[in-house]
């Protein structure tokens, strides 16, 4: 179900601030016309962690809407709070979400046991399946492979994949010598992507799609049919845009792309997050002109 190119999608605010409907369902819109494979919504790009819970629900719920099943949605349901996370699930379900995407818990900074204990309580009555999201530059807390394969193999059947972001890319020859060739393995960097697939991941939860869609599903389906030299080749053009967009603190540089690449897109952000510096814009201007966006 999982596998491709799948933008997590940034949340479009409008003048006042508000979730602009409009603006994210036409993002979804062409997200899909332009072959993404799945959609992530109010993940980290989304600005999730300034949605009050019935604003992040109900992005959620435009996704799905419109969406109208051509691709999976998964919904960004982490909580630093085990029981916060098992109702965020729920929500997820009632929202019409295909599989939710949950961090390990942040702040707390639990060990391992409690890492495992966190996700054997969500997976206890998991309303959908659950991707593992393995962020440490956010979370602080690192799931461990060790911990991954004794998660997975705990609950079989309730965790669909993980999305990887940890930069560590023999991961991914750990969790496939334990879980199996077919376990969904997602890079959530980028510019690994094509290093990451290569291991045999399936896939990227990219913050450049939200921009380039039709050039990083290319990508992916270059990797998936084993055109690694044309992946490589869309890899090098693609590559100073992932990085700009990283210049400052995200998603600040993917919401201005977005205001280039489509005239009109609203570009606020909600505090804390400010707009992104010049430079920042500058390298984004040079990293869209060198894609040829």
């Amino acid at each position: 179900m999982f596998s491709g190119s799948i933008p997590a999608l940034v949340t479009p605010f409008d003048a006042a601030g508000e979730p602009d409907e409009a603006a994210f369902r036409d993002l979804v819109e062409w997200q899909i016309a332009e072959g993404s494979s799945a959609l992530v919504a109010c993940g980290t790009t989304g600005e999730a962690a300034t949605l009050d819970q019935d604003e992040h629900f109900r992005v959620v719920r435009w996704a799905t809407e419109q969406a109208r099943g051509r691709v999976p949605v998964i919904a960004g349901a982490g909580s630093n709070d085990t029981r916060v996370s098992a109702a965020n699930l729920r929500a997820a379900g009632q929202a019409g979400a295909d599989a939710a995407l949950m961090v390990p818990p942040y702040y707390n900074r639990p060990g391992q046991e409690g890492i495992f204990r966190h996700f054997a309580a969500l997976a206890a009555d998991a309303p959908l399946p659950i991707i593992l999201y393995n962020v440490p530059a956010r979370t602080v807390t690192d799931i461990l492979p060790a911990t991954v394969i004794r998660i997975v193999q705990a609950f079989p059947g309730v965790f669909a994949g993980i999305k990887d972001a940890t930069g560590q890319l023999q991961r991914v020859s750990e969790h496939r010598a334990a879980l199996g060739a077919d376990w969904t393995q997602l890079s959530g960097n980028d510019d690994l992507a094509l290093a990451f697939n290569s291991l045999g991941g399936t896939g990227c939860i990219s913050v450049t799609a939200n921009v380039a869609p039709r050039l990083c599903a290319d990508l992916q389906a270059a990797c998936a049919s084993g055109d690694y030299t044309r992946a490589r080749a869309l890899h090098d053009r693609l590559f100073a845009l992932h990085t700009a967009l990283f210049t400052d603190a995200s998603p600040a540089p993917v919401k201005y792309a977005l205001t280039r690449v489509r005239p009109g897109f609203p570009p606020t952000l909600r505090l804390p997050m400010t707009g992104a510096s010049a430079a920042s814009c500058e390298a984004v201007d040079a990293g869209l002109s060198h894609v040829g966006l």
